[in-house]
């Protein structure tokens, strides 16, 4: 049934919103916040990227400093070693070059030298060595460990110097004599020598008797003299001393580095002993030769 006072065309339900725009529907409202999230976050991954490949690209940025490589060793003498070694694979050279020897910095070179060489050092000795690189202030790793050694000297070259334990023994001319044959003395040979093997002075004991005589050095051979009692003649209370001459030669066998210095470690040899004629009251000895062996060691 149609209302008389209502205008017709008009339904019923829509008084009051007449002319008023269409309301837009929840799901559509919500379907344009759901777009807007995606295209922010698109927006800000690509300025993102965009920042981080001018970083990783900078021209300005310098290359890691690579460590030396390549460490090889060179001629070496009884004092010092050379080695050498490559530049870092990429970058700009270094400004210079440190030289490690047990972890510690011993030395360095500029950038354009690739070698070093240590000197003062002991001989027949081996050294470790690092390389490490340093550009604008930073420093590369440590190369690898190089193991380089000094030359070792020859036998002639070693200093006879310190305390020895002398082994004696008569191989020659027994007969004239009475008691042991082979017994043990302690000797010392000083002073130390400045520099290289020396004359040396000689010192100790032989046969209970103290003597002191300075051995003249050619190459390894050592020769000196001592005149003094050293066999007397007779035994207990009728004995008396003999003039006698000993004439000691000894050769360097085996060496080894001592405090840094190149230093016999044994030496073997000889010792002739001869007696002239000597008397006594109603007692007297004939003139005698004795050859003895020796041979020292630490």
């Amino acid at each position: 049934m149609t209302d008389p006072d209502r205008p017709t065309g008009q339904r019923a339900g829509a008084i009051g919103v007449a002319g008023s725009p269409p309301a837009v529907p929840a799901a559509v409202v919500r379907g344009r916040r759901r777009w807007a999230v995606p295209v922010a976050a698109f927006a800000i991954v690509a300025v993102l990227g965009l920042i981080a490949g001018l970083v990783i690209w900078a021209p300005w940025q310098s290359p890691p400093l690579l460590r030396p490589a390549g460490l090889m060793a060179g001629p070496s003498t009884t004092s010092s070693v050379t080695f050498r070694w490559s530049r870092p694979a990429t970058g700009p050279p270094p400004g210079r070059y440190l030289i490690l020897h047990d972890g510690k910095v011993i030395g360095s070179v500029p950038g354009t030298v690739m070698s070093y060489r240590g000197t003062g050092l002991a001989p027949a000795t081996a050294y470790q060595y690092r390389v490490a690189a340093v550009r604008g202030g930073k420093r590369s790793a440590a190369s690898s460990v190089l193991v380089v050694s000094t030359s070792t000297p020859p036998i002639s070259a070693a200093r006879l110097q310190g305390p020895w334990t002398v082994s004696i023994k008569i191989v020659r001319g027994r007969a004239d004599l009475t008691g042991s044959r082979r017994w043990t003395e302690s000797w010392l040979a000083s002073p130390k020598c400045a520099a290289g093997a020396c004359a040396v002075r000689l010192s100790g004991g032989i046969n209970g008797h103290k003597f002191k005589t300075t051995l003249t050095r050619a190459g390894a051979v050592y020769r000196g003299k001592i005149r003094g009692n050293v066999f007397p003649c007779g035994s207990g209370s009728a004995s008396f001393p003999m003039r006698s001459t000993l004439r000691i030669r000894v050769t360097v066998t085996t060496a080894w580095v001592d405090n840094r210095a190149w230093t016999a470690s044994s030496w073997a040899g000889t010792m002739l002993v001869s007696a002239p004629y000597t008397s006594s009251g109603a007692y007297y000895c004939t003139a005698s030769r004795q050859t003895a062996t020796l041979s020292g060691n630490f």
